[in-house]
């Protein structure tokens, strides 16, 4: 795999200016499927699958395609070592420009928007050699309103794997969106199984904490001469 770079300046991403309005909108846009994200992320699958480059989507945009509606400001892509390079000789820095620093990182100018690649054969989390690699996107992706995504099963075990605190609380929502449940257990490698029976310990404390309210307040309101529900 190459990592030789074009003579090209780098690009560095700067954070714009905070406004709780816009960042509104920019909500909305999203859930429509009309944001800069969403922009992004066809444009990229339209370029690998004219150049006959197998991918998967991966990161916030697969949790979405998999039930779990949330927002993400950047677009995850899984590609073979291979692909990369290709991907590389054909789009940058034609199309996208490589971000300082990160070199599996671009920014597609169009959209100002960066995504970035995860490579088939290197490890999740910190990259230690572990029993769980990057697979190859051609054996773990299934096809959603004719994007290529990254299955379930690997969504969620390369979520588990990462072992971040924002990546555990995706699969406690995978887990409530899909109805998942210990059955799951055997699509997963055992060594996540613990991982994944505490996600799932947690969505059922949710749930029983939201049950717990709704009690509370239907008490509250029977006492104070309200009409409940199971009035």
């Amino acid at each position: 795999m190459r990592f030789d770079s074009e003579n090209t300046a780098q690009t560095s991403v700067k954070p714009r200016p905070f406004s709780f309005w816009k960042r509104l909108e920019e909500i909305g846009m999203f859930f429509e499927g009309r944001s800069p994200q969403h922009r992004t992320m066809r444009r990229l699958v339209k370029n690998l699958e004219k150049a006959g480059i197998s991918y998967a989507i991966m990161g916030g945009m697969a949790v979405n395609a998999h039930r779990y509606e949330r927002t993400t400001g950047d677009v995850d892509v899984l590609m073979a070592c291979e692909g990369f390079d290709e991907f590389r000789r054909r789009f940058v820095p034609k199309a996208y420009e490589p971000v300082e620093g990160r070199p599996r990182r671009f920014l597609d100018r169009g959209n100002r928007v960066t995504f970035g690649v995860l490579l088939t054969g290197l490890f999740p989390g910190g990259g230690r050699p572990g029993p769980i690699a990057f697979p190859d996107p051609a054996a773990v992706r299934e096809t959603i309103e004719t994007i290529q995504v990254v299955n379930l099963p690997t969504l969620i075990q390369l979520k588990l794997l990462a072992r971040r605190h924002r990546d555990f609380g995706d699969v406690v929502e995978l887990i409530r969106f899909n109805n998942l449940d210990e059955a799951f257990l055997a699509q997963l490698h055992p060594s996540l199984h613990r991982d994944f029976i505490e996600c799932l310990v947690e969505k059922r404390r949710e749930d029983e904490y939201e049950d717990r309210q709704d009690r509370m307040l239907q008490e509250k309101l029977r006492e104070n001469g309200y009409e409940t529900e199971e009035n």
